[in-house]
């Protein structure tokens, strides 16, 4: 039983010993080949080669940094642009408003000035209807006059002689006092038609002001609403191209998470891989040790069995 234990043992010896042999010639050609990795320009070519993606990644994310700030000052920029084109806007509005208003004004003072025109015209025929009508009182009472003055020519012709208390100082006073008084309301009439021709003056004048009022607000309110409409086509040109360039902007920033993401991987993968090479040594240590320490203990083993053998025959 100790023969064939010494001979499973030596077959185990044998196969560890093996084994060590491969692995120890394995562990030095991965010596070997990391040393030659390492000193061969291939490697530093590599390596070179990674430093230069890493150092144009840094530089392609330094330059989408500086694209992003100074996208965040045009868009900063183009939020002030809209602000001033909106205060202007409320301000042309403002404006727009109190156009309105001067011309609402203004039609209410065309209004009552054509309102005014219309009486002072009503008042003016009347007036004309009264001096007609004083006229034709007057051209009466001055026929009926002559005919008295007539009728009492005739009674004076009959007599002879007239009397010496008889004169005509009554009719030619009231001739006198008539033709006064026509003089009187001619004047009148005169004045009020002149005072009526200074009042419908004035009314044309003040309508053709008004006129003219509303007319320049007619121009200065299109020229607002020209300048709206521009500000307007501004306004969506500068959101269109703020649209844009967030776009282009989210467009940039995915492709650089992404290239972030697909490094950070790489990154991942190399540390697995550095992981596993040093897990794969620290097992082949570990394996090692185990063989030494076997190798060991058969040789004590060994040492003590022959030790053994050569007491008897001793």
């Amino acid at each position: 039983e100790e023969s064939l234990q010494m001979w499973d043992l030596n077959k185990r010896l044998e196969a560890y010993l093996a084994r060590v042999k491969f692995l120890e010639e394995e562990n030095e050609v991965l010596r070997a080949e990391i040393q030659s990795a390492k000193g061969s320009p291939a490697g530093d070519s590599w390596r070179g080669k990674y430093e230069e993606e890493l150092r144009a990644l840094r530089d392609a994310l330094d330059r989408a940094f500086r694209e992003k700030c100074t996208a965040e000052l045009a868009r900063d920029n183009l939020y002030e642009e809209v602000q001033q084109v909106k205060s202007r806007c409320q301000k042309e509005q403002a404006a727009r408003e109190e156009a309105k208003k001067q011309l609402s004004l203004s039609r209410k003072e065309l209004e009552e000035e054509r309102r005014a025109q219309i009486w002072l015209k009503e008042r003016a025929v009347q007036l004309q209807k009264e001096v007609e009508a004083l006229l034709e009182v007057h051209e009466e009472e001055k026929a009926g006059l002559d005919q008295e003055i007539a009728s009492y020519s005739q009674s004076l012709e009959s007599f002879r002689c007239a009397p010496v208390a008889f004169q005509p100082v009554e009719v030619e006073d009231y001739s006198k006092r008539l033709s006064e008084i026509w003089k009187g309301a001619v004047e009148t009439y005169k004045a009020e038609v002149s005072q009526l021709e200074g009042s419908l003056c004035q009314a044309k004048e003040n309508l053709w002001k008004a006129v003219e009022d509303n007319h320049q607000s007619q121009l200065q309110l299109q020229h607002l609403e020209k300048d709206l409409a521009g500000l307007k086509a501004r306004k969506e040109m500068l959101e269109e191209s703020l649209a844009q360039q967030w776009q282009e902007q989210r467009g940039e920033a995915e492709k650089f998470q992404l290239a972030m993401e697909a490094l950070e991987q790489e990154q991942q993968s190399l540390r697995v891989q550095i992981a596993r090479v040093l897990e794969d040594r620290q097992q082949l240590m570990h394996l090692k040790m185990s063989l030494s320490l076997e190798v060991a203990t058969y040789r004590t083993l060994l040492e003590a069995e022959s030790t053994r053998l050569q007491i008897p025959a001793g």
